[in-house]
Order: C-alpha cells, then sequence, then structure tokens
C-alpha cells in the first residue's frame, strides 16, 4: 500500500520500513515491498538479464534469497522493456514472486566507459553486440524501469570510476546527479507502485559527498544509495566514504551500498549502518569453481578436492 509522507505530501513510497533492533551503529530491519516482505541487511544477488546464472528461481527460494537485481540497460538491449511488460513485468518474466531491484543503467558508464559518451541529456551507449547507438537519459531509464516493474528502481545517476584523478569531473558528476534525480521524480509514472531511490555520488571527497548528501535528503525519497565506489579505490577510503553517507542519511529510511560484495566489507559496512548490498562476485566466484565458507575461499578445483566427497560446508 502506497503512503503517504506527512511532511511532505507530494512524495509517495511504496514501502514500509522499520527499524527493530540496533547494536551501535549496525541495524536489524523490517522493509515491506509491495511483493515481499525484507528482513535486512540483506544481500542482493545480481541478475543482469532476468536471471542469476546457475540458480533457479526456486533454487533462490530455497535459500531464502529476499531481493534480487536487473539491469535497466542490459534488459532495454534484450528482450526489451515492451516485452516483459507483455509477459507481466519482470515478476512474471522471471516467476519470481518476491522482491526486485533494477540499477538504472549508470554503472555501464563505467563498466562500458569506452562505448559511453555523457552528456548533460544523458549518456549514449554504442551496443558491445551489434554497435547500434541507445540515448538512456533519466526520463527513458524512468520509462524503461516502470516497464519491468521492480519493487525498487534506481535514478539514472552520473557515475565517475573512483579511480579517477580529475577532481572537476567528480564535480561535474556530482551536480549532474542532483540534477538528473529532479529529472526521473518528474517521470517515474508509478510511485505507489515502485520505489524510486536516489544515489549519493562525489567520489572521494568529502565536501562533494556532503553536498549531495545535503540536496538529496531534502527530496525525502523511499530510500537512499551510496554510489561510486567499491572500484578499486583505497579501502580505508572505502570505508570512510561509507562511513560520512551512513552517519547523514535518515535514519528512518533503508540505506544500500552499491556494489559491495566481499565478506569483509559486508561486515564492515553494516557495523556503519548500512542495510542493503549487491554484487556479482558471490554467484560469479561459485561458476568458476570457489565457493565461499566460514574459513574463506575454498578452491573446489584443487586437488585436494578431487575426491573430497564431504559437503562443502
Amino acid at each position: 500500500k502506497a503512503v503517504k509522507n506527512i511532511e511532505n505530501p507530494g512524495m509517495v513510497s511504496a514501502l514500509h520500513f522499520v527499524v527493530e533492533g540496533k547494536w551501535k551503529r549496525a541495524r536489524a530491519c523490517k522493509m515491506a515491498l509491495p511483493h515481499f516482505n525484507c528482513n535486512l541487511p540483506i544481500f542482493m544477488p545480481v541478475g543482469t538479464q532476468g536471471t542469476i546464472k546457475g540458480l533457479t528461481p526456486k533454487q533462490l527460494e530455497e535459500i531464502d534469497c529476499h531481493i534480487i537485481l536487473g539491469n535497466t540497460y542490459h534488459l532495454a538491449l534484450r528482450p526489451g522493456p515492451d516485452l516483459v511488460e507483455e509477459l507481466g513485468g519482470l515478476h512474471g518474466f522471471m516467476h519470481w514472486n518476491r522482491g526486485i531491484l533494477t540499477d538504472s543503467g549508470g554503472f555501464q558508464m563505467v563498466s562500458l566507459l569506452k562505448l559511453a559518451e555523457i552528456t548533460e541529456a544523458g549518456v549514449e551507449f554504442e551496443s558491445p553486440m551489434d554497435g547500434t547507438r541507445m540515448l538512456l537519459t533519466p526520463e527513458r531509464s524512468m520509462e524503461i524501469q516502470n516497464k519491468l516493474g521492480a519493487d525498487i528502481i534506481m535514478a539514472l545517476d552520473d557515475v565517475v570510476p573512483s579511480t579517477t584523478t580529475d577532481p572537476k569531473r567528480f564535480r561535474e558528476a556530482t551536480y549532474r546527479t542532483l540534477r538528473w534525480i529532479r529529472r526521473c521524480m518528474t517521470a517515474h509514472a508509478c510511485p505507489d507502485k515502485q520505489n524510486l531511490f536516489g544515489i549519493i555520488q562525489g567520489g572521494l571527497d568529502e565536501r562533494l559527498r556532503s553536498i549531495c548528501l545535503d540536496d538529496m535528503i531534502t527530496l525525502d525519497l523511499p530510500g537512499y544509495a551510496i554510489g561510486g565506489l567499491a572500484g578499486g579505490e583505497d579501502k580505508n577510503m572505502f570505508w570512510r566514504m561509507v562511513d560520512q553517507c551512513a552517519r547523514a542519511l535518515p535514519e528512518d529510511k533503508p540505506r544500500y551500498c552499491m556494489g559491495v560484495g566481499y565478506p569483509l566489507d559486508l561486515v564492515v559496512c553494516v557495523a556503519l549502518g548500512v542495510d542493503m548490498f549487491d554484487c556479482v562476485y558471490p554467484s560469479r566466484t561459485g561458476r568458476f569453481g570457489t565457493a565461499l565458507v566460514p574459513e574463506g575461499l575454498l578452491n573446489l578445483k584443487s586437488a585436494d578436492c578431487a575426491a573430497d566427497m564431504r559437503p562443502i560446508d
């Protein structure tokens, strides 16, 4: 059920969020989404094109996965948002009755940087498959995500690799992200069914992060993400930026740190007050024969495991 914010009646949220317990800054929370009631902190596996590679939806339910991710850019290329909408949105397309979050396509500014051109209008990508070009604007990102029908949709932001050395580029991206979130809010057609999260940018610059935080929080969005990190920057700087953002973000909103999946990072970020995480690391690592176990990494392709019939864990 959509809930209007009392202080800002123009804003609508399609989630209900409750902090049930805290230990210092770590939080145990409940988040009710249109399709599922989730426990937080939560790790969300990445199903870029509508599937977690190597796992069926039934297997994901068996391990009690609450939310999975889809990617707006890749799903727009194929099979296309119109077909997905016709088949009942991503939930119907995947036969998945739990939570779904779709990324805006902004991360492809980093992963497909050589194929992307970024302007104030949006980002123009050259398809890695056939070379065709697609202009992804904040409005187009919202249109695609509204058709995909995820419970949580992400604003299109201007993403800069965290290892970039040009301070002017970070400043440009921070202010552009703040302009684009307003275009996303205007274009978002289903606020009573889908929750639009804003993304905090600013690179490793505390001042830019503060500027982005202060402005983004005034918009009173259903939730907020910490973006532009986990890209190879110094680990101490990474944790420092997460600490700054988590301290400033509202206590009564979910906090999502994007692209984080290493076990140590998850533990530290939860201790800093973050609730949600995603990364390709666990599923990709598993597909290539390495298991994550309490003791660390277990290489299942090693000679030691060749005749070992015991369970992995």
